[in-house]
């Protein structure tokens, strides 16, 4: 199973810190509040684990500045600061470690400061920028990932959460990969007893949780012919066309907590049609609720899932794959995601973020070069 490998559960990262000497990171996101992803899940849980290892941590967004609705998906804010605007911010929590979470107007100024002062920083690879950027605009993604590779490499490291993505960004020309896998909270998200009809719906249920945007790829799940009811849980630029489109399809807006918890245990299968996303921590949500998934062969689900599973099914025929799911062990996917947790994934994330700052002397490398065995993602065309 490759999530052995992305979970890095033995952590295998370590390095003794000097006793007595303060950890302050300071975060730069352009991905913040109101904005509801896995950029913004990601941080929050990883925020939460290391104030339990005594990492102060200081958050440098978009909420701290002037900001306009980046165009085409309003839902984004674009922040409108100068570069000493975000200096003082990064000075005045004099930090121990700058990291850059995002490619956008923040996280550009934080890498000018921190190649100015000659300051170490480490960066993430959360989101398909070339791909997404691409959808939207009519600009090559051959120039894009020339951008990607000029803002990452100029770091010290660049953490992302699959082996298949390493293996990928590292054909673009994209150095010092490092592993940071993500978590679920095993006790918001469980199994629970299946109702007759939930939702008022028939059974079976195909359900899908996330952004309603383009990138997701949702008319490939929406215009299957398949058994049973469909569910869209989230909200974005693209609800109201599909809902339009799909008056059959249930929307039911976004839902948080426990809500959220009690509606992914309702489904049958979880239907993940994207094509772009670097990891998706709703195929754990799913998992650690019982619910088999169904998705494509590409980074994220092979990863998690791997193509021969009894947790769910991937295949370049998304309908096949939904109908195999039905036959997935809700038994085996809990017992699949319990294995993630938010502690191993936040070690490696401090980890990494010490050993770009030469505090520990990383032991990663090593165990990286997995990445350039396993299988490339397939996208089905």
């Amino acid at each position: 199973m490759l999530q052995r490998l992305s979970n890095v559960e033995d952590e295998d990262i370590g390095g003794a810190l000097p006793l007595g000497k303060p950890e302050r990171l300071v975060i730069v996101t352009d991905a913040w509040h109101p904005q509801v992803n896995g950029v913004v899940r990601s941080i929050e849980n990883t925020n939460r684990e290391l104030a339990k290892l005594g990492v102060e941590v200081a958050m440098v967004t978009p909420q701290g500045f002037r900001s306009v609705p980046c165009p085409t998906y309003p839902e984004i804010r674009l922040s409108i600061a100068t570069y000493g605007q975000v200096a003082r911010q990064i000075r005045q929590h004099n930090p121990s470690y700058v990291h850059i979470a995002t490619e956008g107007p923040l996280g550009l100024t934080a890498r000018r400061w921190c190649l100015k002062n000659r300051m170490p920083f480490s960066t993430s690879y959360h989101t398909r920028f070339p791909e997404y950027v691409a959808a939207r605009l009519p600009i090559p993604k051959s120039w894009l990932y020339s951008f990607v590779r000029w803002f990452h490499n100029s770091g010290a490291g660049c953490m992302v959460a699959t082996p298949s993505l390493a293996r990928e960004l590292s054909d673009k020309g994209i150095r010092n990969l490092v592993p940071w896998s993500r978590g679920i909270d095993a006790n918001q998200f469980h199994p629970t007893a299946l109702e007759d009809r939930p939702f008022g719906l028939q059974r079976p249920v195909f359900m899908t949780v996330g952004r309603v945007a383009l990138e997701k790829n949702l008319p490939a799940f929406l215009d299957l012919d398949l058994p049973g009811s469909k569910v869209v849980v989230g909200d974005g630029p693209a609800r109201a066309e599909l809902e339009k489109r799909h008056p059959d399809v249930l929307f039911t807006g976004l839902k948080f907590g426990e809500e959220l918890a009690r509606i992914y245990a309702q489904a049958d299968v979880f239907v993940f049609p994207s094509l772009t996303d670097t990891f998706g921590n709703t195929i754990l949500e799913a998992l650690a609720s019982g619910v088999p998934v169904a998705a494509y062969p590409v980074t994220g689900p092979l990863d998690i899932i791997g193509e021969d599973s009894d947790v769910g099914a991937l295949d370049e025929d998304l309908r096949a794959a939904c109908l195999a799911a039905l036959a997935c062990s809700r038994e085996k996917a809990r017992e699949l995601a319990v294995q993630y947790s938010w502690e191993a994934a936040t070690q490696q994330f401090i980890n990494n973020i010490r050993a770009a700052n030469g505090v520990i002397t990383p032991k990663w490398k090593k165990a990286w070069q997995f990445a350039k065995t396993l299988p490339r993602a397939r996208k089905p065309a």
